[in-house]
């Protein structure tokens, strides 16, 4: 015969369950920004700001030095330190005459993340998507080795979750690899005839590491 007693527990444990199921099913809280990330500029001047909407003129037809963000691209330095991939970025220009190539964030090898230029600001990182996309550099990378340390993953998950909820406009997350089958998304715009690049970074195994624990937030991702 079952007691009033073991009923009350029965009918509080699956209030709890029901309970811990919603809560499961809630969104993960993103962090503000400036919570976390170093702000770290690198070189802004009216020579770079015209030589950015030169570049985005040429390439995508739109005279601005501004985006509204709506993918993030992860990268690796294929450097050994975050001050070598800043050093490379600083300067305006690079020696051919164009902008220089630079990344809105650099993410260090222990998870320390420094924000090189406003988000809304067009950085050269990834052919085709520069006019509407957010660049994560991560140091590491030396002669393609898919080294990226566990620390980045945890740090690019955190910034991306930041900028989603910053910025609603944010639909896509891919690797600088994935350049190709992210043209599925509709944003890749390339003027140049023939301008086009193979790249491999930042590797299959810390996209799908960072992928694992974005899903269900909203985020499309591209399979390998």
């Amino acid at each position: 015969m079952k007691t009033k007693s073991n009923g009350w527990a029965g009918a509080l444990c699956a209030a709890f369950c029901l309970l811990i199921g919603v809560l499961a099913a809630q969104p993960v809280s993103a962090e503000p920004l400036e919570a976390f990330v170093v702000d770290k500029p690198i070189e802004w001047s009216a020579e770079r700001e015209f030589l950015t909407r030169e570049y985005a003129e040429l390439h995508y037809g739109k005279d601005t030095a501004t985006i509204v963000p709506q993918a993030v691209v992860l990268h690796w330095t294929a450097g050994p330190t975050w001050e070598s991939a800043y050093y490379t970025f600083y300067p305006a220009a690079r020696a051919d005459g164009t902008v220089n190539v630079s990344s809105q964030f650099l993410v260090d090898r222990d998870g320390t993340v420094y924000r090189l230029l406003p988000e809304t600001t067009l950085a050269r990182h990834v052919i085709g998507y520069n006019w509407c996309a957010i660049g994560v550099e991560n140091v590491g990378g030396e002669g393609g080795a898919e080294d990226l340390t566990d620390a980045q993953v945890t740090a690019n998950v955190r910034l991306i979750r930041a900028l989603h909820e910053k910025y609603p406009t944010i639909q896509y997350v891919f690797g600088h690899y994935q350049q190709t089958a992210a043209r599925a998304s509709g944003l890749y715009i390339e003027q140049v005839e023939g301008y086009h690049s193979i790249k491999s970074d930042p590797g299959p195994s810390f996209m799908g590491a960072v992928r694992g624990q974005l899903s269900g937030e909203g985020l499309t991702f591209y399979p390998e």
